[in-house]
């Protein structure tokens, strides 16, 4: 009751108390509950159940729901605003509770009804985003889906199993064997449980029985009460939540009755479907006011749904029958979209021409329809229906809608809710239409239906006694009919046609899809899609309804200015034909797959015909399409077409016995060849005025989710209407349609009437293309379905590798789901692993991620490679180019052929027999004239023809040999019989005979200006021409010469003559008509110049164009001759590789070939051309006018070369600076920054500034800077001392603790010391920055700091949005277009002085050490004086506030006082640590590579230190506190130092950290240091380390140890080099320490420290040199920065003794013979025992107060690992499972987008607002304190990265791959991910090396968002 009760507070006002039941009664709950249940258990109960009754009368009665107001009007108002449910309704809930309780406990009765539940199904119901899981191995319905728990349960190894979010919500199947397998169940629903349940006992639910009817009654009348009919323009969704908020409580607890099992279930079933019940008691005739008020509310919200009760069926009559009749437009009230022929309320103020129009077609409709009574009458019956009722109403509460799914698992409740659903249908498509929140309320209807459809029994019982396809089908189309619009194709005045207007919200928004969604689910049950088959008027209905969508969205071409409004309904047009109309049709033809439903496929061909009859008729069409516009939408046609494919593939029907007469055919195929032709248009920018959502027609219309359902069967349809219809008129029919007639003539230059001269050529190519795809294509001619799998994998892979996920989806598979081609079903894999092979996903650093590929194999690529295929599957143009490109490469590769080839021709899969009609277009005379006609234009170089042209020319040739009829018959010439007259050109039809036949002149029109005019008359002799008249609607004109023998021959003329004679059966009267006298000289219109007749002398065959084009091919003349000559084996076996792959020479040759195996004829005849030695065509005269368009070209040709050698020469210009500039990874060819000291007679360095150009060296006027970025970094604080990486946590069990990180060791460190010491003395004995220390890294290039300025004022005005923000000084370089921030000025300096400077000179150490105290003390001695402030001191100045800025306070104010210079001093020096420190882990921890490492070039140490040393000189050390002198001299005892007791003791300097006084000696220096005082700095700190290193040992080993090394370490103090013992100095060291208290208290914890190995010199040995590695390694880095030394490289082993060398610590005579001895470094300032006292005095004194912590401060040994992120498992799987459902921290609740920080392993909430702290979001707070401001998370719901630098962000990628080698952002796919741990290792390298900033191009802001 915790809900009621939150309610309770929170809803204001309490509606006044109502009586309580008497007080007797409400005393006790129980014990009323317990005396009813008694009296009701005695045989005759009646006196019970009426004292139950008063009491549930009082208890819920409705007199006081919501509102205490009664009138309507403030019943309205009130509803909004009256109180929450008060007491009232809680106390209605608790005794409801304790009344079934029947007095006993609430929770025990819950138990014990559990005990009962036979449950054998899951049945939970989740709602959308849940993560549940699909395997398609175990489901029979596509829709089956499991919950997680029921998933693992089950053993699904081995599966075809995906996880997926729910976008709608659904329900477990697990138990269902109606829907899945039974080997799926889970190990809970395996048992059949019914058997062993015990019956219920006839009175643990005998309360709920009475007590239950009354409660759900109360519901209802609650529903009815708050129910207002909303005004007509406020919408109410307001008023219905809040209804519904205050009954949240009871449907809860109805929602718990449901969860009690299977015996509650059964009870509710009862209540609600028991008729009698609902009739007692909502009748509304009691003598109850409020029941009758109640029940009048329910009369009014029915009708105002445009819904009639039976009982006013007198009132309504009436009504209906005009509807039925009349064209009434609006009854009474509006917005109800009840009644037929009328609009919805939007539509009223439509002109009135559509309305009339809407309504005469809406009337016809109305006829048809069954049963007018399915839309708007309703008769609820029991509560259930009611429920449902005002479940819709209420536009489906989640709530509500999880109670009523709750139920299903009870039978009987099943069948009586999916009949009550089938009732509502036309209800809800009401509801739905006038819906605002129609997306949420899709999903909600469709949660529920898909659990009722899914179930074929189920879908077969309510198709057969609840008309379900009735009701479906009627309902899609009254949808529909409220947004249809007047066509406007073909005729648009008299149009009787009407198609949905896409643009209309219902289309847009695809409000139809759950109507759509539940027609395509029940259509895949074999038994109902059987009835819809048979049913002859649903068919008709169901076409009436396709052709709604036939010829939608059509376009019109824009000739004259651009379209101002580019609309985007295109997407809704495709949309709604792929899901109204092709889905359904593919469900319906996967029931069409056996002989036996023949009669099916003649049903639906039947009255698709009928129905394509009546479109034609209704848009007036004739024979010509209306030009310049075109529908990509012709669903009719594409029904019949895939019917017909069906019918022939599957059924073995008779294809002519469904074709309709050849008029019919002529119609059918105009529509989809205008969209082929338009397709070519398209793509030709003949549309470009339209706007680019065309050319998105023209891809959508190809795509591969669309192309079967659109271009393939239009294709299929064109090639049926071309096998049966004469080809002549076919092929004519294609040339015209695609405006090239014109184009195919002979003479050099004509006129085209309808098409400009530059699309010309692509039209003339898309007309040829189209040919060789209709001619060669297969798909649906033959092919099984597994050869068009490989067919359309194949041309997938070929155009670009491909991986696993993008073919699947590339891949069209039959859409319907229950087709059987399942994506990723075992066809689909044995298929890919034929034909492609995987490569797996590659690395390059500092690259792209790859993913793993499929490549297409070599044998597929030599044999299989289809560029038709490819052609016909690219959606963009450079697809194409892209796969002859790799077919290049592939022969380039493989030695087959080493130019450029040309696609080769592939052999294609016998016709089925059906078809073999359409090898006829190839044997047609006007194809043989086109193709002649090409060939010679070609040869003779006419204007726009192409490779491509020709290339197409010989492939339809080379279709024609491989299909001629087998035996060649001449007695075709002499079949024509008078109709000879215009076949002059080619005697027969055969291409094989034709090829020999010599044309010799040719009559052609040409214009008078052109070359072939001549005056005089040739013999008679003369052939044909192809005339380049045409007009639009005129008969074509013929020209009869007075001797009758050459006729002009039109393509146009045959074509129209041909149709005529079919259309008037009666060639005479054709005749007639086409010919018409008229005189010789006619002119086109457009008033061109005149064209007049010429004759040109040809004497070609086409063998003999084909020789010539090959001499014109390989530039040499007679290159052609015949193989056959040498080799008479050819003509036997005629497959020779060698002519499989080439170019044109290959291709002409293999045809000479084929033709020559052909015929013996063409054979002899080839051999004769090629004696005759051709000599070159003569060129004609040319005239002036042709040498100038010829000079024209020659011109364009040099001038285009020219334009591609420059532009080579500029990508390789660019090429080679990005190879110097940007690679990220081998900076070795960068532009040199400091010049080596090899050349002294250079004087300064000269630095180039990238922005002006100029070269100089920087001065203190005009600084010069490197571009830096300076990044606050954490990765050294993440070290950790063990070797084993962390794991991330995937168990409750399992944490990370970060106390073993360097940063956490650090700052214990750094908090103990201040506790005991001055805090001044304690800043200087660390180095910070172990965590948000600051990283500076270069990229190399400089650039003037004026410059540099003025740069970034030009970014700050540049509008265009940067990835970066400049008001933070971020900029990218320049040049390399590097993540830049701050720009560290150059020191002036010359460079002979640095070799002064490194000069070594012969002075003593204590020399050099006293040089060394007085430089330090001289304060600013510089060459800048800090008092003339100059540019450069301004710079370095405001360069150290940005580095100071870099990091947050927190990391860089340690002091105790806030703000004291100690505190920065700190900084400065932390700063040069935290650099030295990082590039030493970026070479891997040690120094062994040497070498100037990656690292060196792009350094920018050396500036930096002048900038920190310019800096920590301000702050000079008082030189009484330097440890400089502690180090150096013997100090005198000074007693009034002890005595002072209250002031902190300074640090002692064993405690000191060396590395550090190392870096603030060097720093404290003036610049440009002398390497001599270097070296002395060096060897006296070594002295030190080596001093700690031994009390380290001596602390570390046990007393017997210490007792024998100080005794024999005693033994040796006298010798020579005593000093230079490691066993002398650590006897003495013992002996000294021993005075303290450092080594008492050897405690028991002590043990633990101790190492239980006997130490021998060796490890003691080993255990110093590790000692002091640290420091000498970061010492030799400092020095190669500062003096440009290059590091040697060297063996890990020998590391320490290389290092010392080159650092000078070990004398130049030092023999390496012996084993290395560290010791012999050693060179004490003062006698070694003197200063080692003093030192051991210092901790002596302070452990004598702490010798715990006096241990615990002593320096160990540092045993950092390299930093690593935490290693992660191998299976996603595990860390998803755990932290998706794990609940935050802060609230408790599963935050949406959890994630997981890789560093440190925390869970936080990515843009989680129950974590955000001052505007700052979970993520972006944790990546600050983790990562200083860097953050790498795993986002848990996506398997992506995400880094957060600063405040900006990245997707990095992911490191999880599935089994393909692929990345599942967002789990889209679902399949099991595998880690990639070459991917990980990338992530950690570019965290290491901090180079996120460049690598990752793709940032943006988060603004604290994440």
């Amino acid at each position: 009751m915790a809900a009621a009760a939150a309610a309770a507070a929170v809803g204001g006002p309490q509606p006044p108390q109502p009586e309580l039941p008497a007080p007797g009664l409400a005393v006790d709950k129980a014990a009323t509950a317990a005396h009813l249940k008694a009296a009701l258990s005695r045989p005759d109960n009646r006196a019970g159940a009426e004292e139950l009754q008063a009491l549930l009368e009082r208890v819920l009665s409705a007199e006081r729901p919501l509102t205490a107001a009664a009138d309507g009007e403030e019943a309205a108002a009130a509803a909004g605003g009256g109180g929450g449910p008060g007491a009232a309704e809680e106390e209605a809930l608790e005794w409801c509770k304790c009344l079934l309780a029947g007095g006993g406990g609430y929770e025990e009765f819950c138990a014990a009804v559990r005990a009962y539940d036979p449950a054998a199904l899951c049945g939970l119901v989740w709602t959308a985003n849940f993560v549940a899981y699909r395997c398609r191995t175990c489901g029979i319905s596509p829709c089956m889906s499991l919950c997680a728990e029921c998933f693992h349960q089950g053993d699904h190894t081995g599966h075809d199993f995906n996880m997926f979010r729910s976008q709608a919500g659904g329900a477990c199947d697990c138990g269902d064997s109606n829907v899945m397998r039974e080997s799926g169940f889970c190990k809970r629903h395996q048992i059949k449980s019914s058997s062993n349940i015990p019956c219920v006992p006839k009175d643990l639910l005998m309360m709920s029985e009475f007590v239950l009817p009354r409660f759900i009654f109360c519901l209802i009348q609650y529903l009815r009460e708050g129910y207002n009919e909303p005004a007509a323009d406020v919408p109410s969704e307001k008023d219905l939540n809040k209804v519904l908020q205050l009954l949240e409580p009871q449907i809860s607890f109805l929602e718990d009755l449901t969860k009690m099992g299977g015996a509650m279930r059964s009870v509710l079933t009862q209540v609600l479907t028991n008729q009698q019940n609902y009739k007692d008691l909502t009748s509304g005739l009691g003598e109850n006011a409020c029941a009758k008020k109640s029940h009048e509310k329910y009369l009014i919200a029915l009708k105002s749904s445009g819904l009639t009760y039976p009982e006013d069926k007198l009132v309504y009559g009436i009504q209906e029958q005009s509807a039925g009749t009349s064209t009434l437009a609006v009854q009474g009230f509006a917005g109800a979209a009840g009644t037929l022929g009328q609009l919805d309320s939007s539509d009223e103020e439509d002109q009135d021409g559509s309305q009339g129009l809407g309504k005469r077609k809406r009337v016809k409709l109305s006829s048809s329809t069954k049963d007018q009574s399915i839309m708007d009458v309703l008769k609820h019956k029991s509560f259930l229906e009611e429920l449902l009722f005002w479940t819709i109403k209420y536009e489906f509460p989640q709530k509500m809608v999880t109670f009523l799914l709750n139920m299903l698992p009870d039978q009987e409740y099943k069948v009586a809710f999916t009949k009550t659903f089938v009732q509502h249908y036309a209800f809800i498509m009401k509801t739905l239409k006038k819906s605002h929140e129609s997306d949420t309320m899709s999903n909600r209807i469709v949660h529920i239906s898909v659990q009722l459809f899914s179930n074929e029994e189920l879908a077969r019982q309510v198709t057969e006694e609840c008309q379900l396809l009735d009701i479906m089908v009627t309902v899609l189309l009254y949808m529909m009919e409220s947004c249809l619009i007047k066509s406007e194709l073909q005729d648009e005045e008299n149009s009787l046609h009407v198609v949905v207007n896409c643009g209309e919200a219902l289309l847009k928004n695809n409000t139809y899809w759950p109507l759509v969604s539940d027609f395509i689910n029940i259509l895949s049950h074999q038994s109902v899609a059987k009835r819809f088959l048979e049913d002859h008027g649903l068919l008709v209905t169901w076409m009436n309804f396709v052709s709604f969508f036939q010829g939608m969205n059509l376009n019109k071409r824009e000739l004259n200015e651009h379209v101002e409004f580019e609309s985007q309904t295109y997407y809704a047009a495709f949309a709604a034909e792929l899901e109204a109309c092709a889905q359904p049709m593919w469900g319906l033809l996967s029931h069409c797959k056996v002989r036996e439903t023949q009669e099916y496929t003649r049903n639906v061909v039947r009255y698709c015909l009928e129905a394509l009859q009546d479109w034609f008729d209704a848009i007036n069409f004739v024979d010509e399409p209306a030009p310049n516009q075109v529908t990509f939408h012709l669903p009719l046609h594409r029904y019949y077409a895939m019917f017909l494919s069906k019918a022939v593939k599957c059924q073995e029907l008779d294809l002519d016995s469904v074709l309709p007469d050849q008029e019919m055919l002529m119609k059918l195929m105009i529509h989809p060849l205008q969209i082929q032709a338009s397709l070519a248009e398209i793509h030709s920018n003949m549309w470009v005025r339209n706007g680019l959502q065309i050319k998105g027609q023209a891809m959508t219309y190809v795509q591969s989710h669309f192309c079967n359902s659109m271009i393939d069967p239009d294709i299929y349809l064109l090639q049926v209407c071309a096998s049966r219809l004469d080809p002549d008129y076919f092929i004519s029919s294609v040339f015209e349609r695609f405006k090239v007639v014109d184009l195919l003539t002979m003479a050099s230059q004509h006129q085209n009437t309808v098409l400009d001269a530059e699309h010309e050529r692509s039209m003339l190519e898309g007309a040829l293309t189209f040919l060789v795809i209709l001619l060669s294509l297969r798909l649906h001619l033959g092919m099984s379905d597994d050869e068009i799998l490989r067919a359309e994998m194949v041309a997938q892979l070929c155009m670009n590798d491909r991986t696993h996920s993008s073919l699947l989806d590339l891949i069209p598979e039959n859409p319907n789901p229950k087709s059987g081609i399942i994506p990723g079903s075992y066809s689909f894999e044995s298929v890919l692993s034929a034909v492609a092979d995987f490569k797996a996903p590659v690395f390059e650093p500092g690259g792209s991620m790859q993913q793993g590929m499929y490549t297409p194999k070599a044998e597929v690529w030599d044999q299989e490679f289809d560029p038709v295929m490819v052609i016909l599957r690219t959606v963009y143009r450079r697809d194409v180019q892209s796969a002859m490109d790799r077919y290049t490469a592939f022969l380039k590769q493989s030695g087959k052929f080493p130019g450029n080839p040309w696609p080769p021709y592939k052999k294609r899969t016998p016709l089925h027999p059906s078809y073999k009609g359409l090898m006829r277009l190839l044997h047609c005379k006007t194809l043989h004239i086109v193709l002649f006609t090409l060939l010679y234009k070609i040869l003779m170089d006419h204007q726009n023809l192409s490779e491509h042209v020709l290339c197409m020319v010989l492939y339809l040739i080379e279709l024609g040999l491989e299909n001629s009829a087998e035996e060649e018959s001449d007695e075709e010439a002499s079949v024509c019989g008078p109709e000879r007259c215009h076949d002059s050109w080619f005697p027969g039809s055969n291409l094989v005979s034709n090829m020999r036949h010599f044309i010799n002149y040719v009559r052609v029109r040409v214009p008078e200006t052109a070359p072939e005019v001549k005056r005089d008359s040739l013999a008679s002799t003369s052939s044909d021409s192809l005339s380049s008249l045409q007009s639009s609607r005129r008969p074509k004109v013929l020209q009869r010469e007075n001797s009758g023998t050459a006729q002009v021959f039109s393509l146009v003329a045959e074509r129209r003559k041909k149709f005529q004679e079919i259309i008037n059966r009666s060639s005479s009267e054709a005749n007639q008509v086409v010919r018409p006298k008229t005189s010789s000289k006619w002119s086109a219109p457009g008033s061109a110049p005149q064209l007049t007749t010429a004759i040109l002398e040809i004497k070609e065959s086409i063998l003999s164009l084909l020789i010539k084009l090959h001499h014109k091919l390989s530039g040499k003349q007679n290159s052609y001759y015949p193989p056959w000559l040498d080799d008479i084996e050819i003509l036997i076996q005629p497959e020779i590789p060698k002519y499989n792959h080439g170019d044109g020479i290959t291709a002409v040759e293999r045809i000479l070939l084929k033709a020559a195996l052909q015929s013996r004829m063409n054979k002899r005849i080839i051999e004769e051309i090629c004696r005759k030695v051709t000599p070159p065509v003569p060129p004609k005269k040319i005239t002036a006018a042709e040498k100038k368009t010829l000079d024209k070209e020659e011109r364009r040709q040099k001038a285009r070369e020219r334009q591609q050698k420059l532009l080579a020469e500029f990508a390789s210009r660019q090429k080679s600076f990005m190879e110097t500039a940007m690679d990220v990874d081998s900076p070795e060819n960068d532009i040199p920054m400091e010049i080596t000291t090899a050349e002294p007679q250079v004087s300064e360095a000269v630095y180039d500034c990238v922005i002006c150009g100029q070269s100089g060296p920087s001065s203190e006027d005009r600084p010069t800077g490197l571009v830096v970025l300076l990044q606050a970094s954490s990765v050294l604080g993440q070290c950790r001392d063990n070797i084993d990486p962390k794991k991330l946590p995937i168990t409750e069990e399992e944490q990370i603790y970060p106390w073993d990180t360097c940063a956490a060791v650090h700052d214990v460190r750094l908090s103990l010391l201040q506790r005991y010491f001055k805090d001044s003395s304690c800043l200087l004995a660390v180095s910070i920055g172990w965590e948000g220390g600051v990283y500076v890294q270069t990229c190399g290039h400089t650039l003037h700091i004026d410059c540099h300025k003025s740069y970034m004022e030009s970014l700050r005005n540049d509008q265009v949005l940067q990835g970066f923000s400049v008001d933070k000084g971020e900029f990218t370089c320049p040049l390399c277009r590097q993540f830049a921030n701050s720009v560290l000025p150059c020191f002036p300096g010359s460079n002979v002085e640095s070799n002064l400077w490194q000069r070594p000179s012969n002075k003593s150490i204590q020399d050099l050490i006293k040089e060394v105290e007085e430089l330090q003390g001289r304060p600013g001695a510089f060459p800048v004086s800090i008092s003339s402030e100059t540019n450069l001191s301004k710079e370095m100045e405001s360069v150290m506030k940005d580095i100071k800025n870099t990091t947050q306070k927190k990391y860089r104010d340690y002091s105790k006082t806030p703000g004291s210079p100690d505190n920065d001093f700190l900084f400065m020096y932390s700063v040069a640590r935290t650099n030295l420190e990082l590039e030493l882990i970026h070479r891997g921890g040690n120094l062994c590579s040497g070498g100037a490492s990656t690292a060196g070039k792009r350094s920018c140490l050396n500036q930096l230190f002048h900038v920190l040393a310019l800096h920590m000189r301000l702050y000079s050390i008082d030189s009484e506190f330097n440890p400089w002198r502690k180090l150096t001299q013997l100090v005198e005892e000074e007693n009034s130092q002890q005595g002072n007791e209250e002031q902190q003791p300074e640090v002692p300097v064993l405690y000191h950290d060396v590395t550090s006084l190392l870096l603030i000696q060097i720093l404290m220096m003036p610049q440009p240091l002398r390497k001599d005082h270097f070296t002395c700095i060096v060897k006296v700190l070594f002295t030190l380390l080596y001093t700690q290193a031994l009390v380290a040992l001596s602390v570390k080993c046990n007393e017997e140890d210490r007792s024998a090394w100080k005794h024999t370490g005693a033994l040796k103090k006298n010798t020579s080099d005593a000093e230079k013992s490691y066993e002398v100095l650590l006897s003495f060291v013992i002996s000294e320490l021993s005075k303290g208290k450092l080594y008492h208290e050897e405690g028991t914890q002590e043990c633990a420290m101790v190492s239980p190995v006997a130490w021998s010199p060796e490890s003691m040995e080993k255990y110093l040199q590790d000692f002091c590695l640290p420091f000498l390694r970061i010492t030799s880095l400092l020095q190669h920065h500062l003096f440009g030394e290059d590091l040697p490289s060297c063996q890990e082993e020998e590391e320490f003794s290389v290092l010392s060398s080159c650092l000078g610590l070990l004398p130049t005579f030092y023999q390496t013979e012996h084993p290395f001895i560290s010791a012999s470094c050693l060179d004490w300032p003062v006698p070694a025992f003197d200063i080692i006292s003093q030192w051991c005095l210092e901790i002596n004194s302070f452990t004598e107060r702490h010798a715990e912590q006096g241990k615990a401060l002593l320096i160990q040994e540092s045993r950092w690992k390299l930093p690593h992120l935490l290693q992660l498992p191998e299976n996603y799987n595990t860390i998803f499972q755990y932290y998706h459902r794990k609940t935050c921290s802060v609230c408790t609740k599963v935050p949406k987008d959890p994630a997981v920080c890789l560093v440190c392993g925390t869970f936080v909430c990515l843009k989680g607002l129950c974590c955000k702290q001052q505007s700052y979001c979970e993520c972006v707070l944790h990546s600050q304190n983790c990562g200083a401001g860097t953050g790498i998370f795993l986002l848990i719901n996506a398997s992506v990265i995400i880094i957060i630098r600063g405040h900006r962000f990245c997707l990095w990628g992911s490191v999880y791959l599935d089994a393909h080698g692929e990345e599942d952002r967002d789990l889209r796919r679902g399949k099991p991910l595998y880690i990639c741990k070459e991917r990980y290792k990338v992530l950690e390298q570019q965290w290491i090396s901090h180079t996120f900033d460049h690598i990752n191009k793709r940032w943006g802001p988060h603004y604290n968002g994440l």
